[in-house]
């Protein structure tokens, strides 16, 4: 049997090379999805270097219609997805509420909730015909905790929150996962964090410093214990 795969969507410079070794280092097989191929193409050659088999994949996540053709590029190269990770980004959802405008809503809506649906049916029947496999789905804690400058993502992320806890009641009894992580505070080399640090983006909230590594791990756990369709990192004391 072919050694499994997990599709990472959204590979920025933070988390995503974190999450490549992390289900690299347990046998998997990775698939690099995000828009700069040069850049992909460079962490594919550092993962080669260290024992992981790993692919880049060109696509605009804000485009959920390009999805089937992305999965099914994908299952050309590996053969079979046994676990995908939604983590993309865009910086213009740094809105405040009073500046949301229809079409920057629109484009949020469409990277954050309409692509992870679309992820699902084109993943789902596979996932539940083999009885196994996980889709998680990283996102910010706004999707729960509404905060000043944060109106573009977290309503977004609101709704993807209520759809993976309602799928997960309905498809964990076919062995496949769902779920989302919560993640409240900026993860070192990302380009939030960059943003942050730069002064380009401003939100009215304080937020941690994460590793990286320690995100990667908590999508790990999540897709290993399987036990609930949601988390929080840092935890909640």
């Amino acid at each position: 049997m072919s050694a499994p795969t997990a599709v990472l969507l959204g590979v920025g410079t933070g988390l995503g090379p974190a999450l490549a070794r992390r289900f690299g280092r347990e046998g998997h097989r990775v698939a690099l999805v995000a828009r700069d191929h040069d850049r992909l193409a460079a962490l594919a050659g550092e993962l080669a270097g260290e024992g992981v088999e790993a692919e880049p994949f060109t696509a605009d996540l804000s485009h959920p219609a390009e999805v089937p053709d992305l999965v099914e590029r994908v299952r050309a190269r590996f053969g079979r997805i046994d676990v995908v990770v939604c983590a993309p980004l865009d910086l213009s959802g740094f809105t405040p509420a009073a500046e949301l405008t229809p079409q920057v809503a629109g484009r949020l809506v469409d990277l954050y909730y309409l692509t992870p649906v679309a992820v699902v049916r084109a993943v789902l029947g596979e996932l539940r015909e083999r009885g196994g496999g996980s889709v998680l789905i990283a996102q910010s804690v706004s999707a729960t905790h509404p905060a000043p400058r944060l109106s573009g993502i977290g309503p977004a992320m609101a709704a993807t929150r209520n759809y993976a806890q309602s799928l997960f009641a309905e498809v964990a009894r076919h062995g496949v996962h769902v779920a989302t992580l919560q993640i409240g505070g900026m993860i070192t080399g990302s380009a939030v964090h960059a943003a942050l640090r730069s002064g380009a983006i401003t939100p009215d909230v304080d937020f941690p410093e994460l590793d990286p590594a320690e995100v990667a791990e908590a999508l790990w756990r999540s897709h290993t214990e399987r036990d609930r369709p949601y988390g929080r990192i840092p935890a909640l004391g």
